[in-house]
């Protein structure tokens, strides 16, 4: 027996029931996190910036599905408010989409960062 009392030579997992238990979480925890993942798939961003004048909505994909501009936003004498409307309606439907994907991927996570790309 070692010092903490776990027999020398089994990894600290007794006799192998331990290992049985820990086995079934890592395929829960699997399962779990693919559910996740085709949930966050499905998932979309959306922001509406200069009150109501720009609203966009970008998919799981991070690729824009929908971009809607009030007819009195466009004003050929001011193109330079249109493009920095719609920037920051694609930048914070983005944040609006990652926010969404990480709060659920940290629900099977329990909050720790899984260190892989896109979560």
């Amino acid at each position: 027996m070692s010092r903490r009392g776990m027999p020398r030579g089994k990894g600290g997992f007794g006799a192998g029931g331990n290992m049985n238990q820990l086995m079934q979480q890592a395929q829960k925890m699997q399962r779990e996190l693919e559910k996740a993942q085709q949930e966050t798939a499905e998932m979309t961003g959306e922001a509406t910036v200069g009150g109501g004048f720009v609203t966009v909505t970008v998919g799981a994909d991070h690729q824009i599905i929908s971009l809607e501009l009030a007819p009195e936003v466009i004003d050929p004498e001011d193109p330079e408010m249109l493009q920095d409307l719609v920037t920051a309606a694609v930048n914070e439907a983005m944040r609006d989409l990652d926010s969404k994907i990480e709060a659920r991927m940290s629900q099977v996570t329990g909050g720790a960062g899984l260190g892989f790309p896109g979560f």
